[in-house]
Order: structure tokens, then C-alpha cells, then sequence
């Protein structure tokens, strides 16, 4: 009996060893290589010349306007996710969902990929609904979002193919890095696989009560997301859609009128920035930091603002990413702190009525 509770103990220390250490690869992996990038393109910066940029040559009446812009773009994101959640009978009024967004972005900052968890935790357990259907409507909201950037990357590399030729050269890396990836059979091996072993379990083991649980889950994720199809005012989720996506893209641009050695670069150099930075938010960071900057940095380079090194960065484009980045990240933690006063008064009012 003893050396059956050694082995049990030792059994659920090596679990609880193997969970410690997923969080830390989950939570702590992001951070090093955020602070890693970010170290490695601000180390060598003249921070004289940055710091004179940032106090003297700003006009802040920009990034005003652009964090104005930005707290909208979380809105409409809010009343597109309504428009789906509807669709699944989920009826969460309109403050809730926004708050949502507020404190997925927030958590994000933290926990990257987090906070999408979190928002539909938070409105599954709010509104008494099925968690696994609101993280389905939560995968098709994402899913219209990276159409957006394929397409958005499309366009911009058709409008200025030498940009991207550019980045290419310098990040060959990537190119061969999204080849690789499309045309590896080890990955097209693994999905066939795997569609074949699903089909099998489910078709030899339908009594099994794992199999049932999982395929009760992935109904419920199939039909949150195929809710899509489904729901009314097609046209305002496509609306919307513009909406967030529009105000993602003005909130850079307009940060362009902020700086002088930028106000006349044009839309197109805004647009090469605005799909690069989109892209590099691919890249595991908190808050995109390190990456966004880079890609910044990079695409104001191809428009003749100093020169994209990591030896000697350009003073000029590193205090336009700073800056941008630095303000935005300061809102959504304020955001993130409205987030936390909201759901508490929102319990409190909730008690209140339940005593009454």
C-alpha cells in the first residue's frame, strides 16, 4: 500500500511539474521574446535624439484623435460578436460584450491568446449560456478577421510589390519559412491523419463516453460557429467587419500626421505598415511587443525613414513605433481597469436585485 502511494505521489508531482511548466513556457515565453526584440531594436537607438523627437516634434492632437479611433474599433467589434451570439441565442446586451472586448485586449497584454478564452467564459457564464457554442461564434469571429488581413495583404502586395520584395530580401526567412509550411507533406501528412483517426474514432467508438463528451463539444463549437450562416443582418456583420477593420487602419494612419518626417509619406507607405504590423502580431508577444515595432520600423524604412539596422536603428522611426504602441498599450489598460469596475458593479447590481 505504501509503495502504491509513493508511485501515486510521485505520479502527480510529475503532472503538477509538467502543468507549472507549461504555464511558465505559455506565460514567460512570450515575455522573453518580446523583451528580446524589443532589447534588441532599442538598445542602440539614440534615446537624445528620441527623447528631443517625443517632446518637441509631436503634434498630440493625433494620437488623441487615433486613441479615439482605437476605442471605437473595440466597440464595433462587440456589436459584430452580438450579431452572432444572437444567432445562437445568446442575447448579451450591449455593455457586457463590450467590456468583453475591452478586457480580452487588456488580458492579452499578460496572457497572449488569454483573453479570447476569458471573453467567452465571462459571457457564457453571464448569460447561462454553453461555453463550448460561444467559443464556436468566437473562432468564426477570428476566422473573418484573417480573411481580412489575406485579403488586405493581397491588395497591399499587389499596390506595392517592391516594398514586399524588399522585405523578402531582407527576411528571406520568412519567405521560405511560409513555402515550407505550404508545401511540407509532413504537414499535409499529420491533417490527413488526423481527419482519418477522427473519422475512425467516431465511427468505431460511438458508445465510448470520451467520444461522446468530444463530439458533444464539437457540436457545440460547429454550431456556434456555423451560427454565422445563419444569423440575421448578413450585411451589418459585413459592416462591421469594414467598421473594425477601417478604424484599425485610420488609427495608424492618422498617427502619421503626428510626425514630420512622416506626414507625407501617403496612404500606401500607411497601408505596407498596416499589414506588416498585422502580420507580426502573428508573433506570440504581449501586446505585440518587440515584433510591432519591428514591423514598423521596417516598413517606414522602405520609405526612405532611415534605414532598417538593428545595429544603429533610426531615431525617428523607433520614436513613431514607441510612441504609437506605447499609447495604445496605455489604453487598453485603462480599459482593462473600466473592464474590472464594470463586471464588479455589474455583480453587485446583480446580488441587489436577487435580495430584493
Amino acid at each position: 500500500m505504501e509503495t502504491f502511494n509513493n508511485i501515486k505521489s510521485d505520479t502527480e508531482n510529475k503532472f503538477g511539474l509538467k502543468k507549472i511548466f507549461s504555464y511558465i513556457l505559455k506565460i514567460g515565453l512570450p515575455i522573453v521574446i518580446g523583451v528580446c526584440l524589443f532589447y534588441w531594436l532599442y538598445s542602440n537607438v539614440d534615446m537624445d535624439e528620441m527623447s528631443k523627437i517625443l517632446r518637441y516634434d509631436v503634434n498630440y492632437f493625433w494620437i488623441g484623435v487615433m486613441l479615439v479611433i482605437s476605442t471605437f474599433s473595440h466597440v464595433f467589434r462587440a456589436f459584430r460578436w452580438r450579431l452572432q451570439l444572437k444567432a445562437i441565442g445568446v442575447d448579451a446586451p450591449r455593455g457586457a460584450l463590450i467590456v468583453s472586448i475591452f478586457g480580452t485586449y487588456a488580458l492579452n497584454l499578460l496572457f497572449p491568446r488569454l483573453g479570447e478564452v476569458w471573453r467567452c467564459s465571462y459571457i457564457a457564464k453571464r448569460e447561462n449560456a454553453s461555453f463550448t457554442k460561444v467559443v464556436g461564434s468566437m473562432v468564426a469571429d477570428r476566422l473573418s478577421d484573417t480573411l481580412t488581413v489575406l485579403t488586405l495583404t493581397l491588395v497591399t502586395v499587389l499596390l506595392a510589390t517592391e516594398a514586399f520584395e524588399q522585405f523578402f530580401t531582407t527576411f528571406p526567412q520568412v519567405k521560405d519559412g511560409m513555402i515550407n509550411t505550404l508545401t511540407s507533406p509532413a504537414l499535409w501528412t499529420v491533417v490527413a491523419l488526423g481527419i482519418i483517426g477522427l473519422v475512425l474514432l467516431f465511427k468505431f467508438g460511438k458508445n465510448n463516453k470520451l467520444v461522446l463528451k468530444v463530439k458533444e463539444m464539437l457540436t457545440n463549437i460547429w454550431q456556434g460557429f456555423g451560427a454565422i450562416t445563419k444569423m440575421e443582418g448578413k450585411w451589418l456583420f459585413l459592416m462591421y467587419t469594414l467598421l473594425i477593420w477601417g478604424c484599425y487602419f485610420t488609427q495608424l494612419y492618422v498617427c502619421f500626421f503626428a510626425f514630420d518626417f512622416t506626414s507625407g509619406l501617403g496612404v500606401i507607405c500607411a497601408l505596407v505598415c498596416f499589414v506588416l504590423s498585422s502580420i507580426s502580431m502573428g508573433i506570440p508577444t504581449n501586446g505585440g511587443l518587440g515584433a510591432w515595432h519591428m514591423a514598423i520600423i521596417f516598413g517606414l524604412s522602405l520609405y526612405g525613414v532611415g534605414e532598417f539596422s538593428f545595429s544603429s536603428p533610426d531615431a525617428r522611426a523607433s520614436a513613431f513605433a514607441m510612441l504609437v504602441w506605447g499609447t495604445q498599450t496605455l489604453l487598453l489598460i485603462l480599459l482593462g481597469i473600466y473592464t474590472y469596475v464594470y463586471i464588479a458593479m455589474d455583480k453587485s447590481a446583480k446580488k441587489q436585485l436577487k435580495k430584493d
